[in-house]
């Protein structure tokens, strides 16, 4: 990969001063529509019990809820990391939020396996978008603290699971799982927000002014050549760099979504149910586990920083791998929780490098595409995860399941050797 990146022109606002007088208010509205995306996800996972006892679903079936939401957010997410390279960050960001907080609001309202499928297939189209965010701050933060501050955005998820997990210790047991659904249609009012306050990062308008004089003067071999010969896969396959980086992006994601919404959907059933642990308990576990990811995440941020996105990612995955068997054998009652916080450091450390490694492996006019294409091509696949853990938990146990858990992060870590580090700077306009 011997590719060279290449600047664009900035256009006369130079990315840079904009960038930095107004990141910090994008890293905050930004946080909390990563909240929202966090509490999502691990609504599903906590009320799983309620809604199979409810509905008379199997574990398979159970499975298939998480699975066929995976698949959405990765259609979801394909199609709005295109868009976000043609119509703009922040609109398919806004968009995305507005769609999924509905969508999770009327979940509340199914009474059936088919109403809740289709419900949450169409809400989870949005959650795969929010990906972006990450690529949003990612295109206003300076270079020297992208790794810290992107480190610190990824803690707005296990700030989502936290507050979903505190308000369903209070909602499930009082007033059932629908009403925790229709709460979570508020952050709603984040995408107002941000729909108002927040402009286009400065180098991606740069970019999309150079794209389209590119487009223009291309014009002359027809319409249809020019877009065919400019649509943004076909610029991500014809370099052969953005190629490979695309494809071990793909790869790397799969492994590493396979595992972390693997654990997502079932570690609350397999701490109630195997680990026999009560539901007023539970709420303390994980509640623990997720607060020690926030110091994981800043730490790797900061590391990042300092020494290497990728060595901090690979050691992360790594670790949560070797660690994960650790839990399942040598747990006992006395030590359980000792070992979950531990557990929850590790797994913060491959998200909080997560973002700012991706991003800045690809170019300012593919990198929408390119980072919402490989990672939701990895969330499509990944989607098989929860159930196959559904069959593992059926035939065997679901700790047994996790056992392949950790077999997949150590994949994501091995993958992530051979991606470059710190190939593109995020805060200037470049092209492939």
């Amino acid at each position: 990969m011997t590719t060279t990146p290449r600047a664009v022109t900035a256009s006369p606002a130079t990315p840079g001063v904009e960038s930095q007088g107004r990141w910090l208010l994008v890293f905050v509205l930004s946080y909390l529509a990563l909240m929202a995306d966090g509490a999502d996800v691990m609504m599903y996972g906590l009320t799983l019990t309620r809604i199979k006892d409810d509905f008379g679903l199997s574990n398979v079936q159970a499975g298939a809820l998480g699975s066929l939401t995976l698949l959405g957010m990765a259609a979801g997410g394909i199609l709005g990391g295109w868009l976000s390279d043609r119509v703009g960050r922040v609109r398919v960001v806004v968009w995305a939020l507005t769609l999924f907080s509905l969508g999770a609001g009327l979940l509340g309202l199914t009474h059936s396996f088919l109403q809740f499928a289709i419900v949450r297939f169409i809400g989870s189209l949005g959650i795969g978008c929010m990906v972006l965010v990450t690529t949003l701050v990612a295109e206003y933060v300076p270079t020297e603290r992208r790794s810290l501050i992107l480190g610190a955005l990824q803690t707005g998820i296990s700030a989502g699971y936290i507050v979903v997990i505190a308000l369903s210790s209070w909602i499930l047991p009082h007033h059932g799982w629908r009403t925790l659904y229709y709460v979570s249609a508020v952050p709603v009012v984040f995408a107002l927000a941000i729909r108002f306050a927040v402009p286009e990062p400065a180098s991606w308008r740069a970019s999309r002014a150079a794209d389209r004089k590119s487009q223009s003067e291309s014009s002359t071999q027809g319409p249809s050549g020019a877009r065919l010969r400019d649509g943004r896969y076909a610029v991500i396959f014809r370099n052969r760099q953005t190629r490979t980086l695309f494809i071990l992006w793909t790869l790397a994601s799969v492994f590493i979504l396979s595992g972390f919404y693997g654990l997502n959907n079932w570690l609350p059933t397999y701490l109630e149910r195997e680990l026999h642990i009560k539901f007023s308990s539970l709420t303390g576990y994980m509640i623990g586990t997720y607060v020690v990811a926030f110091i994981g995440k800043i730490f790797a941020g900061w590391l990042g920083d300092r020494w290497s996105r990728r060595g901090v990612y690979v050691l992360g995955c790594a670790g949560a791998a070797l660690f994960l068997p650790v839990i399942i054998f040598w747990h006992t009652r006395e030590n359980i929780a000792a070992l979950m916080l531990f557990f929850g450091f590790l797994y913060g450390v491959p998200l909080g490098t997560i973002g700012t490694f991706m991003s800045e492996s690809f170019a300012t006019s593919i990198r929408g595409t390119a980072v919402g294409g490989s990672y939701n091509v990895g969330r499509f696949c990944a989607g098989a995860a929860p159930i196959v853990i559904g069959y593992l938990a059926t035939q065997f146990s679901i700790g047994f399941g996790f056992l392949v858990v950790g077999a997949v992060f150590f994949l994501s870590g091995v993958t992530a050797l051979f991606i470059p580090d710190r190939l593109y700077d995020t805060e200037r306009p470049s092209t492939p």
